[in-house]
């Protein structure tokens, strides 16, 4: 069940309203003397409507205006609290709304990420899977005096070169550059 909207919230529960750390508002806490949530006899922290209203502002001067925390400070002296507080997002101000208007102030929640499929065969055009260019792969020789050793290709030797193949793809503009390094090189 929902809770009222004059209802105190946890810090947990203000936290996800404005999708900010808890971390983030107990440090703000410490900045704002203006922030005085109820403490339980735990030491729980309970916000009332009106300091979710200002932690709204706040975190609208800080995170989407850009002012620092001194010059937020130095706002809140100069305009008071309910200035500040009527700036962001607002626990009290949903009262009045139509759901449609309620609904356009909700923050919407990001699309899920679409799972990467592997099409079938036959999805495929020609009913195939793409072909890479043919490309010889020349490995460097080895300079003369070093042990006989098998050309290495980023730390493992290739089984054959048939799995070099199905990356020419990805290697042939590599290859390249790397050509043209050596033809540098051997210039200078």
């Amino acid at each position: 069940m929902a809770k009222a909207k004059d209802a105190f919230r946890t810090i947990s529960e203000v936290a996800e309203w404005l999708d900010t750390p808890t971390h983030v508002l107990r440090f703000w806490e410490s900045k704002f003397s203006q922030i005085k949530p109820v403490k339980g006899a735990g030491g729980r922290r309970y916000y009332r409507p009106t300091d979710m209203d200002l932690l709204g502002g706040i975190k609208k001067l800080l995170h989407e205006d850009g002012l620092t925390i001194k010059g937020t400070q130095k706002l809140l002296r100069e305009k008071g609290v309910k200035h500040v507080a009527g700036l962001g997002a607002s626990m009290t101000d949903d009262a009045g709304l139509s759901p449609i208007e309620k609904a356009v102030r909700a923050k919407p929640k990001p699309a899920p990420k679409p799972v990467p499929v592997a099409p079938a065969q036959a999805d495929l055009p020609l009913g195939g899977p793409p072909t890479a260019p043919k490309l010889k792969i020349d490995l460097p020789v080895p300079p003369k005096g070093l042990p006989d050793i098998p050309a290495r290709l980023i730390g493992r030797a290739p089984i054959d070169p048939a799995a070099l193949q199905s990356h020419v793809a990805r290697i042939a503009p590599l290859l390249a550059r790397l050509q043209t390094v050596r033809a540098r090189m051997q210039e200078a």
